[in-house]
């Protein structure tokens, strides 16, 4: 059973939205600990909306920056559309607060199969126990958790990738039976396009379902902090706008 904690709704942490628009109340807005499959545990940010816990759910992967306002922004967004969100602390509480050698060094030191396998699937399982369907979506590093999760929680229903490819060697599509939407940078400096074009044909070769779109834009074009980084990361609002456009139509087709 997870155990809730923290903050209050409208507490610290509690995120305005991208568009600049007013912040709102969710129904819980708090951080919880859940349990990963192989006993141990893992806190994690989260949200309900006022439906409760019957809510579809979404587990929302961070960006290498790790748990920051950000994403727990990307979470409230998503709660304001009507599911229920966990954001699994993959740093255990660290935050590189936009500072680049951090959060390499971050990175560098996280167990991707652990992440993927316990941390990530743990969220998963636990929005299952009351959410008939769950989705998950990750940004960057997110991104490319995101793709080897889909192949490793059975109990995911759908996934939505943001500019993040795992090394392909590391992927089965064999084992992958879920739909997938995928959102890729043309000029991305970190995950350049030809690995989501591999991505995109070993999909294909295995029958996986799945939509990707091309920008032509920089790495992390979605994260509206992403604005004067030291780094070829930058913030695109068109770009952004139809990627989530996408992304909430893709959610709703397979999680109502």
């Amino acid at each position: 059973m997870a155990r809730f904690r923290g903050e209050e709704p409208g507490g610290q942490g509690f995120a305005a939205w991208p568009e600049g628009g007013p912040a709102y109340t969710a129904g819980v807005n708090q951080t919880i600990t859940f349990q990963r499959p192989d006993g141990k545990t893992c806190d994690g940010y989260y949200v309900e909306p006022p439906a409760g816990a019957s809510a579809a759910g979404v587990v929302v992967i961070q960006e290498w920056w790790g748990v920051n306002d950000q994403i727990r922004g990307v979470a409230d967004r998503l709660c304001k559309a009507g599911y229920r969100v966990v954001v699994p602390d993959l740093y255990r509480g660290k935050v590189s607060d936009l500072d680049v050698k951090e959060a390499e060094h971050l990175m560098t030191g996280l167990d991707f199969g652990d992440a993927a396998t316990q941390d990530i699937r743990g969220a998963v399982q636990f929005l299952k126990k009351t959410s008939p369907k769950v989705g998950v979506t990750g940004f960057c590093m997110g991104g490319a958790l995101t793709v080897l999760t889909a192949g490793t929680s059975p109990e995911a229903d759908m996934a939505v990738v943001w500019y993040g490819v795992p090394p392909l060697d590391y992927v089965d599509a064999t084992k992958i039976h879920i739909p997938i939407q995928g959102h890729f940078s043309i000029e991305d400096a970190f995950f350049p396009i030809a690995q989501a074009d591999g991505l995109d044909a070993k999909l294909t070769a295995a029958n996986v379902p799945h939509e990707f779109y091309r920008y032509h834009a920089q790495h992390a074009f979605a994260n509206e902090t992403a604005l004067d980084l030291p780094i070829p990361a930058k913030y695109d609002a068109s770009a952004a706008a139809t990627a989530w456009e996408r992304a909430m139509a893709f959610f709703k087709k397979h999680l109502s």
